[in-house]
């Protein structure tokens, strides 16, 4: 293969040795790669997180929010610019703790982005605390008597609201998540894919060998368009699925909405630009 242009060959890259962020870094670089995408016109979008950080490491345009605030300005840069490929990569405390308001008005409104969250199950920045999806019963610094709230389930929230399209992956099984993650990609529509990774510094419970015990992938026989089945899935706790659970691919998406785009495709910021074309279009409101 030749080289990679969105690789920026980084040499000081700030995560522990054994982080489960590198294979994700990887899989991002061949996918980005492999689809044959510009990286004048792919955007990256993080918020704040070991995970965040990982758009600082690949060679296209970056946006980095604040805590828990990649998915707005990320469907802004869609609506804006619809041409752009816009991809969301951030961490489980980032996206569905702070960021879980804007996690459900993102599925709502189902903006054509892709959220690639890195799930721990844990707070890695911030040296270990719980997370929304830390198990029950889990012991930390913070929670020194165990977790005791039921973990959020990002995929049964997102099937739940009709998200377009739902998935879950394994960092360390690196062909299987990176077909998948391009699949999300290439999906018109808010495309969430759960990727469940290793933190070796302050998880030491759901480790590699506890993610390979505890999933199995869906079979061939799953129905990604039954909703209802979709959902039953993503409930299971015992072993959690991976694969494609749900997707649905004639949903209206949020950029493509308005009166305006459906006169001109242009990027917004060319039709601000172009006064002319607005004047128009007004003159044709009132006629």
């Amino acid at each position: 293969m030749s080289e990679n242009i969105f690789d920026p060959h980084v040499k000081d890259i700030a995560w522990c040795p054994g982080c489960g962020n590198f294979p994700i870094r990887k899989i991002m670089l061949e996918m980005l790669q492999e689809l044959e995408l510009d990286p004048v016109n792919t955007v990256m979008v993080s918020g704040i997180g070991q995970a965040a950080k990982s758009p600082q490491y690949i060679q296209a345009n970056y946006f980095n929010g604040l805590h828990g605030r990649a998915l707005p300005p990320a469907t802004a840069i869609k609506t804006a610019n619809p041409e752009l490929t816009v991809i969301v990569e951030s961490g489980d405390g980032d996206m569905y703790g702070e960021g879980g308001n804007h996690f459900l008005h993102a599925i709502r409104r189902n903006p054509d982005i892709t959220a690639v969250v890195h799930n721990n199950m844990i707070y890695g920045l911030t040296k270990g605390q719980a997370s929304p999806t830390t198990s029950k019963g889990m012991k930390t610094p913070v929670q020194i008597n165990g977790v005791f709230l039921e973990p959020f389930n990002p995929l049964a929230a997102a099937i739940a609201l009709d998200a377009s399209f739902v998935a879950r992956v394994n960092a360390l099984d690196q062909d299987n998540t990176k077909e998948i993650i391009k699949k999300a990609v290439q999906h018109k529509g808010f495309a969430l894919v759960d990727v469940f990774q290793i933190c070796v510094s302050f998880n030491k419970v759901n480790t590699a060998k506890w993610f390979k015990e505890h999933s199995y992938y869906l079979d061939e026989q799953h129905d990604t368009s039954d909703r209802s089945a979709a959902f039953s899935r993503a409930i299971e706790d015992e072993k959690l699925p991976l694969g494609i659970f749900y997707e649905q691919k004639d949903k209206p998406v949020f950029e493509e909405s308005f009166p305006l785009y459906q006169k001109d495709k242009s990027p917004l910021f060319q039709r601000i630009l172009n006064k002319e074309a607005l004047e128009k279009i007004a003159a044709e409101k009132t006629e």
